[in-house]
């Protein structure tokens, strides 16, 4: 098997052969999850069965108590968080940049402006459902980490999402009540039960994990050992 692929003994559906499942569990202000969405789409343009693997975020909030709006700079937080220096969260963030220049991503961290995602978790949901998934979540993650919108601001989030192809009216109404917050809860509940303790967790037809943001080497591995044991099941 190949390293940083892991084989997980439950199985999650049942679906057709020759159609194969890839669940990514993933924060939005996660840089990691950023990079290593941007590092398994280019594995997936590359991969000879494309046309026949769907790709679905589940919900994971790295902090589900955080406040609207965490006060503070990035490096701030991750001083008193990791008990490093402000220098040394900034040297963290800076070699972070350019760590996702290379995959072609642009974050600037002293933009940030980190809160709860939990509202944007349940507009993914709702997205989903609508097919534009992908797309908010691509809106979402360029905002947090390239623009330095704030993740939790309604307005913007409500932008984001027609932006993507989502009604203005769904969007206001899903906003202004609790509407998936139960799938959400869900998602996190399921990653609980797999043993997830960090993301971004690519789990392929339920059996074969991939941890972390992987090379786009050992993603294109992972997914055609999967499709290998699929096909000849």
């Amino acid at each position: 098997m190949p390293a940083g692929v892991v084989k997980v003994d439950r199985m999650v559906c049942r679906r057709k052969v020759c159609s194969m499942l890839v669940e990514i569990w993933s924060d939005v202000v996660c840089p990691w999850c950023a990079i290593g969405k941007a590092r398994f789409a280019r594995a997936l343009d590359g991969f000879a069965h494309a046309d026949e693997v769907e790709v679905v975020f589940r919900s994971f909030e790295l902090d589900p108590n955080a406040p609207e709006l965490r006060r503070g700079t990035m490096a701030e937080h991750l001083s008193r968080k990791y008990g490093m220096s402000i220098a040394e969260a900034e040297k963290t963030n800076s070699h972070l940049e350019e760590v996702a220049a290379l995959d072609g991503l642009e974050f600037h961290f002293d933009r940030a402006r980190p809160g709860n995602t939990f509202d944007a978790h349940r507009l993914l949901q709702f997205a989903a459902e609508r097919g534009c998934q992908h797309e908010l979540l691509g809106a979402l993650m360029d905002g947090y980490f390239r623009d330095g919108m704030a993740v939790s601001d309604v307005a913007w989030l409500a932008d984001a999402a027609t932006g993507a192809g989502l009604s203005v009216g769904e969007v206001t109404t899903l906003l202004e009540g609790d509407a998936y917050a139960e799938a959400v809860r869900a998602d996190e509940a399921r990653a609980y039960d797999l043993g997830i303790t960090g993301v971004p967790f690519f789990l392929i037809e339920g059996k074969y994990a991939i941890p972390g943001a992987q090379s786009i080497e050992r993603f294109g591995m992972g997914l055609d050992r999967a499709w290998g044991k699929l096909i000849t099941a």
